[in-house]
């Protein structure tokens, strides 16, 4: 993790004379307060990072040393398959509709994204998924 938080601190820098140097010659205050605030992000993503490695192991990607084998492993549980995304996608596609065509739509999304949002939090607390 250390190399993620110097890469993004050099970038910070980087930004930073950019929006420096974009203020100075467009004087258009829109892109020079996009640079400024995209350096702030960045800054705060290098320092956390940084912040962070000095509490956790070395990882293999710290070591110049290292095979790309040593970092293999499990990387997590991916669920295999699931209905609910479709639900909430439906429900959240009809949302948006009763924004633009009226409200009463809402009354039909909103049990659709309940349904959805419920299922996909408790989709491995029943059925034949119960025990990954």
């Amino acid at each position: 993790m250390k190399i993620q938080g110097k890469m993004f601190i050099w970038l910070s820098v980087f930004i930073l004379a950019m929006a420096v140097l974009y203020g100075v010659w467009s004087k258009e205050p829109v892109g020079t307060t996009a640079l400024f605030l995209a350096f702030g992000l960045s800054i705060m993503i290098g320092y956390y990072l940084a912040f962070t490695a000095k509490r956790v192991d070395a990882m293999a990607q710290d070591d110049k040393e290292a095979d790309v084998a040593d970092e293999a492993g499990e990387v997590g549980f991916f669920a295999p398959h699931s209905w609910q995304p479709l639900s909430l996608a439906v429900g959240g596609a009809l949302a948006f509709l009763a924004i633009a065509m009226g409200w009463w739509i809402l009354y039909f999304s909103a049990p659709l994204i309940l349904v959805g949002l419920f299922g996909w939090v408790f989709e491995f607390y029943r059925g034949e998924n119960q025990n990954q």
